[in-house]
Order: C-alpha cells, then structure tokens, then sequence
C-alpha cells in the first residue's frame, strides 16, 4: 500500500500582546496631589474603606486638609457659610485624629431633618412610646401636609399618648466647638390636627440638654383644643432657639395626644412631619 502523502502546516504564533501600561500607583503621588485625588472621593468610602488602606491614607483622611479641600468644592452660599464656619470652628487640637469634619461631611447634618421616621411610614420605630387608651396607631393623612416624606400620620387615642426621641448632635456630625459657636440655630417643627368628627388636645416639649441630660433651654406649646366639626384641621408649631447656650450636647423632643371626646378607638391628635433641623445663622 502506498501511503498517503501528509501535508504539513506550519502552527499559527499568536502575535505577542503590548504590555500593559503601568497601573496607576497612588502611594507614589506626592501627598498634596493624592489629597487632591481623594477630596473627589465619596465622604462615607473615604471613612469606611480609604481609611484602611494604609497608614499613609489613613493619616491623610484624618487630616482637616482633606475635609476642608471637600467642603470648598461647594460654591453655594450655604456652601461657603459652611466652610467659613467648619475653618473658624476648628478643635483646639489641630492634629485631632480622626478629624470631626470627617463625620460632619458624611452625616450632613446642616439642614438634615435629625428626627427618625417622622410620619410613622417606619410604624413607631425610632420612637420611645407611652401607650395611653386604646395606644398609637398610624394612618394616612387626612389632610396634605406639604413637604411631608410620606402622607401619614400617628394617631392618639381617649388617654393621653406619649411619645419621645432624644437626639445626640455629636453623633449627627456636630462637633462640641461648633455647637459652642454661637453660629447655629436648632428649629424645630411638628404638624398636627384633628379628624372632622372628633375634638382634640396636643401639647409639645423640646429641651436642650447637656452632656449630662442637664435641662439648658426648652419649648413648650400648648395650644387650644380642636373642637368638633373641624373640616379635618391640620395646625403647625414651629420654633427656633437661635442664641444657644454652651454645652447644648442633645435635643429631647417630646409631645403628646389625646381626644376630647374620650371614645375608644383612636379619635385623638394626629401627629405628623415632626423635624428637628440645625441651621447656620444668618451673619
């Protein structure tokens, strides 16, 4: 037998790929130009992963340089309030480690409505509660509130219902000496009304508190009953405590419903949009 010719292909040689460009090394940038880099990053991934990266880094985030770089970027007039304040405001440490701006940039506290679920949208986390007659309950609005995160409300009952939330500033992002500035007002607001059928009774109490729980100021509201037949009347408190004291570390917030009628059920004042807001004062 003849055996058959086999043709021989010569093996095709993949063309070499280009070596890939150097990746970029940021811990060989000059420090000034990486906190230039980083003042670009996000505040929370700054603090919550940046932060891990090195010594070098870690330094660098806890520094008020970058914070400082961060809040220069906003050339608004809140913006421009802010930083004016954050640099005349500084701790009297100015190696602090880490930085207080850190947290006051991630947690925004300026302007921020401080007090957790509102609405009652979350039902009644976030809030201690005193159940009085038939308890809390939450239900949708009776009347639009404006503005409002969600149009629900917390409704009382034929007793008394009580409920509270203490806030803590320094946890918010504020640190001591720019409470102790003079440069910030604490306003404070809270909705409530009546459904058409039924009377009602309200009362309010928000209390500055030091870092002891010690009372340093207070508001208290109470308004005039809503009578019965009131075309589902929603009203609106509203304060600012704008020459606050040293020391001010918490903001107790506190009110209380209950119906004029005494029916079970839930026929009391209906809560809503509570907020709790710091504000830089006007120059």
């Amino acid at each position: 037998m003849g055996a058959s010719a086999s043709r021989c292909r010569a093996a095709r040689v993949p063309a070499p790929e280009p070596e890939p460009e150097g990746a970029l090394d940021l811990s060989q940038m000059p420090p000034e130009l990486l906190l230039v880099v980083l003042s670009h990053v996000p505040p929370r991934t700054l603090l919550g992963r940046c932060r891990q990266v090195c010594r070098g880094w870690r330094d660098l985030v806890d520094s008020q340089a970058l914070w400082l770089l961060i809040l220069a970027r906003d050339h608004s007039t809140t913006g421009r309030a802010l930083l004016q304040l954050a640099r005349s405001c500084q701790s009297p440490s100015r190696n602090a480690r880490p930085c207080p701006l850190g947290r006051f940039c991630a947690r925004r506290p300026i302007g921020r409505n401080l007090i957790r679920n509102p609405c009652g949208q979350e039902g009644l986390r976030k809030w201690m509660v005193q159940h009085g007659g038939d308890g809390w309950v939450v239900e949708e609005n009776r009347t639009t509130v404006r503005g409002a995160p969600s149009q629900t409300c917390f409704v009382t009952s034929f007793s008394w219902c009580r409920k509270k939330q203490v806030l803590d500033l320094e946890e918010e992002g504020l640190w001591p000496e720019l409470l102790d500035s003079g440069r910030i007002e604490i306003c404070v607001s809270d909705w409530w009304g009546a459904r058409h059928d039924s009377g009602c009774m309200y009362r309010l109490l928000v209390q500055l508190l030091d870092a002891n729980q010690t009372v340093l100021d207070k508001f208290s509201a109470v308004p005039d009953p809503i009578p019965r037949w009131n075309n589902n009347v929603c009203l609106h408190v509203t304060h600012v405590f704008s020459n606050i004291k040293m020391g001010v570390r918490f903001v107790s917030f506190e009110h209380w419903g209950q119906d004029t009628e005494f029916w079970a059920g839930h026929y009391g004042a209906r809560l809503t949009n509570s907020s709790v807001t710091v504000q830089v004062r006007p120059p």
